[in-house]
């Protein structure tokens, strides 16, 4: 199996993937190598690399708020009603925040960014892009993750399986040192996982971490071991995207 992380940005410049290959090793213990790392990627390496991939995991919301249209279309034609119906700051949230948004947060205590009314919004009109160019020449990809396309949440699966993921982004000292010793837990937890000499990348770069835990989480993804949405959140996992937050440890990602 191959499975595609990517961490995407709004531009080229921080957007990261990862391709790892999982196979089993001489004794029949599962192993897992770290086939590829790039960072500076555009919008065709990423399809070309989803084109030979097994899974695909995206840190970016790959779909809006079901509320948020109705509310822009009543806006735009001088409706009252369906933009009244988000008078005030509970209505807003709907606007704000997907039905899995929320989900996460009651799983893992984090509030993921909103698409709608944060900076994540300029990278997800880029997924979106990415979603249509990727349908074009595989056929569309269900928001949901029931597809070979899943959205992921690295600092969601790096909380759920024990790693502590606070304060390793950016590229002051402190960050760099909180990124190190991350990586280092990392490989101690998953000692399975064959870094392939990219370590000093990876300690160096945020982006090329989180498309690696990305990586990681689509595997869970492809293995049916994540949390998945039940009747409840069906209809909008389609539409909204759905979260893919881990249900297994690391070393269950071996079988």
């Amino acid at each position: 199996m191959r499975t595609l992380g990517v961490d995407l940005a709004a531009a080229t410049k921080k957007t990261a993937v990862a391709v790892i290959e999982w196979d089993l090793d001489s004794q029949g213990q599962g192993r897992a190598t770290l086939a590829h790392l790039a960072l500076d990627v555009d919008d065709q390496a990423i399809v070309d690399l989803f084109g030979t991939s097994d899974m695909t995991g995206v840190d970016c919301p790959v779909g809006w708020p079901d509320a948020l249209i109705p509310f822009l279309t009543g806006h735009l034609a001088n409706v009252a009603a369906p933009v009244l119906e988000h008078d005030g700051i509970a209505g807003r949230r709907l606007l704000a925040y997907r039905d899995t948004d929320r989900f996460c947060t009651a799983q893992t205590g984090l509030i993921p960014l909103s698409v709608s009314a944060d900076r994540l919004a300029h990278p997800a009109m880029r997924c979106a892009v990415i979603q249509a160019k990727i349908a074009s020449l595989h056929g569309p990809q269900s928001r949901d993750g029931s597809g070979r396309l899943a959205e992921v949440y690295p600092a969601a699966s790096l909380k759920i399986w024990g790693l502590n993921g606070r304060g390793y982004k950016g590229r002051g000292t402190t960050e760099t040192e909180r990124l190190g010793v991350l990586l280092e837990a990392l490989r101690e937890q998953a000692p399975w996982l064959d870094l392939a000499g990219h370590g000093a990348q990876l300690a160096a770069s945020d982006d090329l971490f989180d498309a690696v835990v990305a990586s990681l989480t689509a595997r869970a993804v492809a293995r049916r071991r994540t949390l998945l949405p039940d009747q409840a959140h069906a209809q909008a996992a389609r539409s909204e995207g759905w979260i893919h937050l881990p249900s297994c440890g690391l070393s269950d990602l071996q079988d």
